[in-house]
């Protein structure tokens, strides 16, 4: 399971035009899920995403989580995490999981998220617009 985490002013993601998820002063959350993955993957994430110390304190260092900062979550499903180009110019997407597996965990990611932070979603496997104002920029690559 790898984890792309950007800390955001803002969020957004449509589909045809249409706004399906948002968040503000919070994390953009792509996800993308692999062989072997399991809920233990997704709860040591989870973890990691609430209190990942990204946010500035009162002296403007970054020691705060999402959660003592009072933010939200856009979970974004992105297989291309798995991308990988060492053998070419044309990605290999073979490492990604797909499918009913893959939606399977992402709901699941999803849903024990949802029990800590508000948390809205993309729509998985739809071919969307991100649109974000990233601050720092500050992103961290997470993997389990």
């Amino acid at each position: 399971m790898r984890v792309l985490v950007q800390r955001v002013v803002d969020a957004s993601v449509s589909v045809d035009g249409n706004v399906c998820g948002s968040c503000s002063n919070g994390l953009l959350v792509f996800v993308g899920f692999t062989y072997g993955d399991s809920i233990e993957s997704i709860e040591y994430l989870t973890n990691k995403i609430l209190h990942l110390r990204i946010f500035p304190d009162e002296n403007g260092v970054m020691n705060q989580s999402v959660l003592e900062e009072g933010g939200s979550l856009l979970v974004v499903s992105q297989f291309t995490l798995y991308g990988d180009a060492r053998k070419g110019n044309r990605p290999s997407y073979q490492k990604a999981l797909g499918g009913k597996e893959a939606l399977e965990l992402y709901q699941l990611f999803c849903q024990e998220l949802k029990k800590y932070i508000p948390c809205q979603t993309g729509i998985f496997g739809a071919d969307m617009n991100v649109s974000f104002t990233n601050v720092g920029p500050t992103t961290i690559w997470l993997e389990k």
